[in-house]
């Protein structure tokens, strides 16, 4: 029995020591393939991305800094001066002064994607930097106010001026702009009448009406979330939210 217990303890240190030995022999070899690995990562090259994201950058086009002005003037009428001024993405800002009145007003503008389409159509159709044809027709109507269209791009600008035109893309681009200006005029006097006069708003809608019956607003479809908002509006009278709510399906039927 002795003997037995002799000879196991015997095994075990001859056993640990084959064992340490193992690790001990495990672990240099673990480091070098460890440090192998990271000179492996270490050489792997990233550079295929850098030539993608060069020709992305060349892709990219400059911005469009060219501006784009509308103007109409005439002291007699209730609205006597009207500026829009915009971008080539149709941001910008409207001016408008009214009769009587010593003071005029300014507001931000957002041409939607189909007036900004049909703007910058007509101003490229007239090529209107290169241009120096003349737009007043041989009948002048000073009556009905002044109207000048300007273009500028870098150095280079141009300003047309006329009181009525036979140039037919002329005429179309002065009466797109003068839709904007209803439309503008129209959203600002709304909200003045909700901050100020509720009492105002069922015949701001109804003016609304006259101006969608006439096709005389920029983009109708632009105005619904006012619209939406109107007809949710308890301090407005229920005359005036009914209508909004007409109107809102005039527009999207």
């Amino acid at each position: 029995m002795a003997n037995r217990i002799f000879k196991q303890l015997h095994f075990f240190p001859a056993a640990f020591i084959i064992l340490s030995a193992a690790v001990l022999g495990a672990g240099p070899f673990t480091a070098a393939q460890t440090k192998t690995n990271e000179r492996k990562a270490e050489i792997t090259p990233a550079a295929p991305s850098a030539p993608s994201s060069q020709r992305r950058e060349e892709n990219k086009n400059p911005p469009d800094t060219t501006r784009y002005f509308y103007e109409f003037t005439q002291p007699a009428f209730y609205v006597r001066h009207i500026l829009i001024e915009h971008d080539a993405n149709g941001r910008g800002k409207i001016k408008f002064e009214r009769l009587h009145e010593e003071t005029g007003f300014e507001e931000p503008i957002e041409l939607s994607t189909g007036a900004l389409g049909r703007v910058l159509g007509a101003w490229t159709e007239l090529h209107f930097l290169e241009s120096t044809e003349n737009y007043q027709s041989e009948r002048q109507y000073a009556h009905l106010g002044t109207m000048r269209l300007k273009m500028e791009h870098d150095s280079r600008q141009r300003t047309a001026e006329f009181n009525w035109t036979n140039n037919k893309v002329t005429a179309l681009l002065a009466n797109e702009y003068r839709r904007v200006a209803d439309q503008a005029i129209l959203v600002f006097d709304i909200s003045v009448a909700r901050e100020t006069q509720p009492l105002n708003t069922p015949k701001l809608m109804e003016e609304f009406e006259l101006q969608l019956k006439r096709n005389g607003l920029s983009d109708p479809q632009q105005l619904v979330p006012l619209l939406q908002d109107i007809s949710t509006d308890e301090h407005l009278p229920l005359i005036a939210r009914n209508h909004a709510l007409r109107l809102i399906k005039r527009i999207e039927k």
